[in-house]
């Protein structure tokens, strides 16, 4: 399990034991994202978290920065999504006290310096231009914006080209003071550690981090009465889709029964739509489905990538899986095999420091009840059949279904594609 302390400056610390690991990760986690920004500086979050990484007084460079790890073999980045931004280092576990070092300096002492600013906004756009120009990527950006609009939950994450040549310091500073604060902000330590050392480290290391209240974002709104379609003509090789429905929050206990229904449907190479799509029509290369929860929203959806004048097959085929997970009861093997890919895909994916430190630290992070894997599991054992049915009745409804396709089609595929959306 692992160990949380919250130091006077109300930054929370947690720390995870791993018994005989080599490596030590720390992970910094702060609760902010792309939903808590205005339109104007859309995709602020995002080019902060580069701006990390441009040098401190004590590391002046971004070279400085890049070779205080290189130099020990580590490994280290950072990332942002919707509701948060995190930074992270992993080590050799000797070096844990450099990595400690190296990961408060950039995060507490950034110069956020203008003149490395403006270089890297060509960066970050060159970074959107490889995004859009990304099928796989982007029809899932594109399905979001068919879900939740013009609103924070439904713009980019990296932002759009006319906010990212605007930006300047002022709009970062004022962004890092009202959005990084001790009190929305999660440090973890996962490996071989000592977790007394490691308190005693992080008072050093973080207890001059400024506490008060991070600004908090604004709640989405979820409105739909029919189905809803978006077409992006591009003209590719393979159309790609993505065709799903607005399910629960990470706070919602169905969310381990939607987990299941996900792993049924397109979870593994034996799950329906893979054997449907792929191996019985051989439509696509791809398929899978999954489920995604944050704490005001959460979908469920299929994606695939297929033959250009396969569209309309492939879409009902998905519907086909869609009403009859509604229409008829799994059966218990399927409902087990489910329940022991989940388990035996946790086991695997929380082999390594990192996998550890993001598990306990994204759900404090969140403000979900923090559970070990074990916990964990234990709810998704307690799914029954009846759980499956009852979800899929209350999801697969005409008026949650939304589409999203890239592929060489012109404006009025749209109106067709809108009347293959039926359950009925």
């Amino acid at each position: 399990m692992y160990k949380k302390i919250i130091l006077p400056n109300k930054l929370r610390v947690l720390t995870v034991p791993v018994k005989n690991a080599n490596s030590v990760t720390v992970l910094i986690l702060v609760g902010t994202g792309s939903k808590y920004e205005t339109k104007d500086i859309n995709g602020i979050s995002h080019f902060l978290e580069h701006m990390f990484f441009k040098g401190t007084q004590k590391r002046p460079t971004t070279l400085a920065i890049s070779e205080t790890l290189d130099k020990i073999g580590g490994q280290y980045n950072a990332f942002t999504s919707k509701e948060m931004t995190g930074f992270w280092a992993k080590v050799d576990k000797r070096h844990t006290d450099i990595a400690l070092d190296w990961i408060s300096d950039m995060f507490l002492h950034s110069k956020f310096d203008a003149q490395e600013l403006e270089r890297e906004k060509g960066v970050v756009i060159e970074e959107l231009n490889m995004y859009l120009d990304t099928p796989t990527s982007y029809v899932s950006e594109l399905f979001e914006d068919v879900l939740y609009g013009d609103q924070p939950a439904g713009w980019r994450i990296v932002g759009e080209k006319e906010n990212i040549l605007a930006y300047n310091r002022e709009k970062l500073i004022d962004y890092y003071t009202t959005h990084y604060a001790s009190e929305n902000t999660v440090v973890c330590v996962a490996g071989d550690v000592n977790p007394k050392t490691i308190e005693k480290s992080m008072q050093k290391y973080f207890g001059g981090f400024a506490g008060g209240s991070a600004s908090p974002k604004l709640a989405t709104k979820e409105v739909q009465s029919t189905p809803a379609v978006l077409v992006h003509y591009k003209k590719t090789d393979q159309t790609h889709f993505c065709l799903g429905v607005r399910t629960y929050s990470m706070f919602d206990p169905r969310r381990y029964a939607l987990s299941l229904m996900a792993v049924m449907l397109g979870g593994n190479m034996s799950s329906r739509l893979f054997t449907s799509i792929r191996e019985r029509n051989g439509l696509a290369y791809y398929v899978h489905a999954s489920s995604d929860t944050t704490t005001d929203t959460g979908y469920l959806v299929t994606q695939a990538g297929i033959k250009n004048d396969s569209l309309q097959k492939a879409i009902g085929l998905v519907l086909h899986e869609y009403k009859d997970l509604r229409d008829n009861a799994v059966t218990p093997e399927e409902l087990q095999k489910a329940k022991d890919f989940v388990r035996g895909s946790t086991a695997l994916s929380l082999d390594t420091t990192d996998a550890q430190a993001s598990f306990y630290a994204t759900q404090e992070v969140m403000g979900e009840q923090v559970l070990g894997p074990q916990e964990r599991l234990a709810f998704i054992d307690k799914v029954t059949i009846d759980d499956i049915k009852k979800v899929a009745e209350d999801i697969f409804k005409e008026a949650s279904l939304n589409l999203s396709v890239i592929g060489p089609f012109e404006a009025a595929e749209k109106e067709k594609l809108e009347k293959l959306l039926t359950l009925s």
